[in-house]
């Protein structure tokens, strides 16, 4: 650990006209664009416990051409998960516009597992963690996905996700819960249906944590307060209701404090032997798995916005094979015209195999035209 204050970078480009991406927020690494704009931390120093590199960095660049400001956060992960960066960013931006930070306060404090609190029961659960690699084998793998399967990235409406969730279980189901099965449906109906190790028969939810418990982590907890919770087996894989309750019902488990503290000292044995033996998650994809990450819950466009009301765009790069990354939909514009901002909208982003991935847009695309109306229930 350090106490480095944050270097911050200030660029004035001369060259470019406007910004140069679209309004989708995930973007794909292999464009290499973003970088440009981002001082990054320097990782691979943490793993010599160097004490000089500072876990966050900034990168600020004025597109005078357009006058545009963009404002690049390099984030050490392990400093705190998403959660933690957006409250930071968000006391940035109040700070800026000369208001008080937004409460909880930072937390960060840390509660210390023991031993005998784990349960091995839940080891299956952490497969990632519990075959963990070194470091040259995770890296392969990492860039094979990159390689050999192709991003997706779609935007649904605020309506268009209400109607999910009403055929998916109403009100027993969140709207984020009626998304993820929406993907999984598609892909086992017109991509996975013929392939019985790609067929997607259970989630693994990277899920918050903060609130469950105060003795575990408070609201305000500045860390990683994220689990990874494996779904029973969807009883049918091409139902939209019984995938997105069963995820829903994965959720709840999770939240259940005496499960989830012995998950947890589980978690904290499995990456203190990660780090004894130099080994990172292993990334190899699970047959029949697939990854949800989301930050649907969370408006960064608007949190962290300047007082530029809807005219403030949040990018960030990478999304894995059979990895669901979610977001709320940036704002749009029609040339240098800001349009009115649909806030309930989603942007999903995922890769999928490069020969499956016309098949998979073009599903989705006739469902959305026919509101979904075929979609199985």
């Amino acid at each position: 650990m350090c106490d480095n204050s944050i270097p911050i970078i200030f660029v004035v480009n001369n060259d470019l006209k406007e910004w140069p991406l679209d309004s989708n927020v995930v973007v794909d690494l292999n464009e290499k664009q973003l970088p440009t704009f981002i001082d990054e931390v320097q990782v691979t120093k943490f793993f010599n416990n160097s004490s000089d590199e500072p876990f966050v960095r900034f990168k600020l660049t004025h597109i005078v051409q357009s006058g545009e400001w963009v404002l690049g956060i390099s984030w050490y992960h392990p400093l705190g998960d998403a959660a933690s960066c957006l409250h930071f960013s968000n006391t940035l931006s109040r700070f800026y516009q000369q208001m008080e930070p937004t409460k909880p306060l930072p937390i960060f404090e840390r509660r210390l597992w023991r031993e005998d609190e784990a349960d091995e029961s839940v080891l299956p659960m952490m497969k990632h963690l519990r075959d963990a690699k070194p470091a040259e084998e995770v890296l392969k793998t990492f860039l094979d996905h990159q390689l050999n399967y192709d991003q997706v990235n779609l935007h649904f409406s605020g309506d268009q996700l209400a109607t999910l969730r009403k055929l998916a279980g109403g009100d027993s189901v969140t709207i984020q819960d009626a998304l993820t099965a929406y993907i999984i449906l598609t892909l086992n109906t017109y991509c996975y249906n013929n392939n019985d190790e790609r067929r997607i028969l259970r989630t693994n939810t990277v899920i918050n944590f903060r609130g469950v418990s105060d003795s575990i982590a408070s609201q305000g907890q500045v860390a990683n307060a994220v689990f990874s919770m494996l779904s029973n087996n969807f009883d049918d894989p091409y139902s939209l209701s019984n995938i997105a309750k069963t995820i829903r019902q994965s959720i709840i488990q999770l939240r259940d404090s005496k499960f989830l503290e012995a998950a947890l000292a589980t978690l904290d044995g499995l990456m203190r032997k990660c780090i004894k033996n130099n080994k990172l998650p292993d990334l190899q994809l699970v047959p029949n798995e697939f990854v949800v990450n989301s930050n649907f819950r969370h408006d960064w466009a608007s949190l962290v916005d300047f007082g530029y009301t809807d005219k403030c765009r949040l990018y960030t790069a990478w999304t894995g094979a059979s990895y669901l990354r979610v977001f709320r939909l940036n704002p749009e514009k029609d040339g240098n015209k800001w349009l009115p901002r649909d806030r309930d909208g989603a942007e999903v982003a995922f890769r999928v195999e490069k020969d499956l991935k016309e098949k998979f847009i073009n599903a989705c695309k006739r469902d959305i035209n026919e509101n979904f109306k075929n979609v199985k229930q």
